[in-house]
């Protein structure tokens, strides 16, 4: 993102499209990212529901309806939408303030397991510079979440830096640490490909309860016993923490701001990245809403005083 949107809102240049199926339920979902209003943030359009409804779910750590699995919002009996952190970690990585996500299904589409088709549909539409200023969640003092050997905290800090450390008894995956300062840059080329993964014995257990039927080795890493199934191997060494990294900024995205401060988990999970925010939001002492500090603008990425130029537009499908 150019540097003259950083302490303003931004929306996404124009409509983009993408199909693909939900990695649960198996079934075909097409999604299209419109722009919003400033002010407005990430809002899912619930479309096709039962008498021709269409429902809006606002994408807030106060929508939160499950964690088990994936990140879901809105009520299930209702309209929801589920598996929206990859989605929500391109939006708040690239960093997009207002959206609104259409959706036909249930679950946002798994595409490859990553974030790497937002992010090329966010790049082809471009993002659009928007009058209103930014502001960003302050962390005024730590909170913590323990669930017994994993935790996860958020600290004061002056920029937007995430530290996630992993480990698992398997010896493929085992213990692995990431810290990074996040940036549009950052997130699109050492983030964004990093592929969910997943253990063979654990999908076995899942397919009898209607879970993972859209699971394959085109969306997933897999792992049986001490060895990766994916004949194309990793993308990263490193690639388990990385997509680890990549949920946490999706589920903390949910706080509605780009977050000031230092998040870390050991061991972390959906859960737990939403019981972070939840017990940030409980103290009001811990955080404040303040508008972005003002950084030097750069004249040549502008269109007059409202907008940056959208690299090009096109349907992604």
């Amino acid at each position: 993102m150019a540097r003259s949107t950083m302490n303003h809102q931004t929306t996404i240049g124009d409509s983009v499209r993408i199909v693909g199926i939900g990695v649960h339920s198996g079934q075909r979902v097409s999604l299209s990212l419109h722009p919003a209003d400033p002010d407005s943030g990430v809002t899912f359009l619930r479309t096709g529901l039962e008498g021709g409804r269409d429902v809006e779910i606002r994408a807030t750590w106060a929508n939160v309806s499950a964690t088990d699995l994936c990140t879901m919002v809105g009520d299930p009996r209702a309209a929801s939408v589920a598996t929206i952190e990859h989605l929500m970690a391109a939006l708040r990585g690239l960093g997009l303030d207002n959206v609104v996500v259409e959706i036909d299904g249930a679950e946002v589409p798994v595409m490859d397991g990553s974030s790497e088709a937002f992010v090329e549909a966010i790049d082809q539409a471009g993002v659009v510079r928007q009058v209103a200023r930014r502001k960003v969640l302050k962390v005024l003092k730590p909170v913590r979440v323990e669930n017994g050997s994993a935790w996860a905290e958020l600290r004061p800090y002056e920029g937007s830096r995430y530290e996630v450390t992993i480990d698992f008894a398997n010896p493929v995956i085992g213990r692995q640490a990431i810290g990074v300062d996040l940036t549009p840059d950052v997130f699109r080329n050492q983030i964004s490909r990093a592929r969910t993964f997943g253990f063979v014995a654990d999908l076995e257990k899942l397919l009898p309860m209607g879970l993972c039927r859209g699971s394959s080795l085109e969306n997933s890493v897999a792992i049986k016993d001490d060895r990766i199934l994916n004949p194309e191997g990793l993308r990263f060494v490193d690639e388990f923490v990385r997509h680890k990294l990549l949920d946490a900024i999706g589920d903390l995205a949910l706080s509605g701001a780009p977050i000031q401060g230092l998040y870390r988990s050991y061991k972390g999970g959906h859960r737990l990245n939403f019981l972070t925010l939840e017990k940030l939001f409980a103290d009001p002492t811990a955080w404040a809403l303040v508008e972005a500090a003002s950084r030097p603008a750069s004249p040549a990425a502008e269109l007059g005083t409202a907008m940056v130029a959208p690299a090009f537009r096109a349907e992604v499908a």
